[in-house]
């Protein structure tokens, strides 16, 4: 689907044969995990990490922690059926389902597209306006016309989009850890709040449920098939089982920075808001508090990290929706026009004037939605030898990714009811 340069492709390959080793060897496999992690980064995590930090202090770590374990199961089985099968997700789902179904997936899998788009886009733009004064709907065009640009490099392979990215998640873990410099952090409640489950209200299970409804993602999980599939040329299974534990390595390096950049907004949000501003929820809230609070340096740096977050995870999700439509329908398209597919709706909702906060919880709502469909169906692959062969999951993962699921999809599930007003008992007060 996407090609390397030769240089990277040869470089793998003498990997593969022994013949390179070291640091900079494994680096010539780096790429999928990060590219993937920036869904784990996006304005949707923003909004409902600056909820729990605000709310409640450093209580919901652990929230933030679980959910991250959960993704990085799911990335790496993700990886390992791209590798060993040498097709994506959605090809597999359309070489192993039925039509009707396939369509089904295919029409669940585009709309959270459109969906992540929004809460991406979103984001790119109220940083844009904030920081530089502008309407919302300049500060989005300029958002549409940077992840174009940067989508034009795609055609000349994959290895200068994987550093663009891998740069904008620099500068995100970079203004995160400038903001805990700058915000008073209290390391012992931190430590607390990571290993001690508690949810003390109703709101805060509802804030639960969004941080892990923000964090794993439908996109992400068809993306990282897709980007391993024809990464390499593995010779045979023992080159397979070394690219498998090269991706499981990337895999938890690259999450567990998203993971650390997650933490790190919480903390700076309980260390900020909680003590008086416990309301703040919203992004622009969030901006003109932190200013008198902690000076227009950390405010700007906040603001900073956004508008990279909604640049790189925008691009990532049109090269998700461009693989997900080729996967499951056979047809691509030009990318131009798959930007401009993901991009309408984003700015229908802009130009009606709907709040933009409000239209990042929708968008999340949407994704609950949509997020069974590729998780229920990567557990059925991975678990089928008749798929996998020699590089099935074993029945522990198996179980563990099964449990997973199961949380992720019972609080999802909760969180719709809430959204459309249906009361659920063991909730209520």
């Amino acid at each position: 689907m996407h090609d390397l340069s030769g240089n990277t492709r040869t470089g793998i390959a003498a990997v593969l044969r022994g013949e390179r080793h070291g640091l900079r060897a494994r680096l010539l496999f780096a790429g999928p995990a990060i590219i993937a992690s920036v869904a784990y980064m996006d304005p949707g995590n923003y909004a409902t990490n600056i909820q729990a930090g605000a709310g409640y202090g450093y209580t919901l770590l652990w929230v933030v922690l679980l959910a991250n374990l959960i993704a990085m199961l799911f990335q790496a089985l993700s990886a390992r059926l791209g590798i060993v099968t040498g097709k994506n997700l959605a090809e597999l789902s359309r070489d192993n389902f039925s039509k009707p179904v396939v369509l089904v997936m295919w029409f669940v899998s585009e709309i959270a597209a459109m969906a992540t788009d929004l809460a991406e886009f979103l984001g790119g733009a109220i940083g844009l306006s904030l920081l530089f004064n502008l309407p919302l709907i300049v500060g989005m065009a300029i958002t549409a016309l940077v992840t174009y640009g940067i989508l034009l490099f795609e055609g000349r392979g994959f290895r200068p989009m994987e550093l663009i990215i891998g740069a904008m998640v620099g500068v995100i873990g970079l203004c995160y850890l400038a903001e805990i410099l700058i915000a008073p952090i209290d390391w012992q409640a931190t430590g607390l709040g990571l290993v001690s489950p508690a949810l003390p209200d109703h709101a805060a299970l509802t804030i639960a449920v969004g941080i892990i409804g923000a964090t794993v993602m439908p996109h992400a999980i068809y993306l990282h098939s897709g980007l391993t599939q024809s990464r390499a040329a593995p010779r045979d299974d023992s080159d397979r089982r070394k690219l498998v534990r090269f991706s499981n390595t990337e895999v938890v390096l690259a999450l567990a920075v998203a993971g650390m950049v997650n933490m790190a907004m919480v903390m700076m949000a309980a260390s900020a808001f909680h003590q008086g501003h416990s309301e703040v929820s919203e992004i622009e809230t969030a901006y003109h508090t932190l200013t008198p609070l902690l000076g227009g340096a950390a405010a700007a740096i906040f603001l900073t990290s956004l508008i990279a977050s909604g640049v790189s995870s925008s691009v990532v999700g049109t090269m998700a929706g461009q693989m997900i439509m080729q996967g499951f329908l056979h047809i691509r398209i030009p990318i131009w026009l798959r930007r401009l597919i993901t991009m309408v709706p984003a700015f229908v909702v802009v130009a009606l004037g709907v709040n933009a906060t409000q239209a990042l919880v929708v968008s999340q709502v949407i994704l609950s939605i949509a997020l069974p469909v590729p998780m229920i169906a990567l557990i059925v692959f991975v678990a089928r030898r008749d798929i996998m062969g020699v590089f099935t999951v074993s029945p522990l993962i198996r179980m563990l990714a099964i449990l997973g699921a199961i949380a992720v999809l019972s609080l999802n599930f909760i969180l719709l009811a809430g959204a459309f007003g249906v009361p659920i008992p063991f909730l209520e007060g």
